[in-house]
């Protein structure tokens, strides 16, 4: 079994994903985006960019590794 993908070099390297912000977001580009790849190698994992640099790099979490992250934060 191969280990899931970290991350990715660049955002829009993701394919048929819909990025959403908070609704408690200012427009000041300020927080970050989350996103579900639905095909490829990130396809079920959570995918997390920063709203100010959207073509920049993305983190991907699965399910259980972004609720311990909120959780410790």
């Amino acid at each position: 079994m191969s280990a899931l993908p970290r991350n990715v070099p660049a955002s829009t390297e993701l394919q048929d994903v819909r990025w959403l912000r908070s609704s408690y977001s200012t427009g000041a580009n300020n927080c970050v985006e989350t996103a579900r790849p639905r095909s490829g190698p990130a396809a079920g994992l959570l995918a997390v960019r920063d709203s100010k640099n959207p073509a920049g790099p993305a983190l991907l979490f699965s399910a259980a590794g972004w609720a311990g992250f909120v959780t410790t934060l």
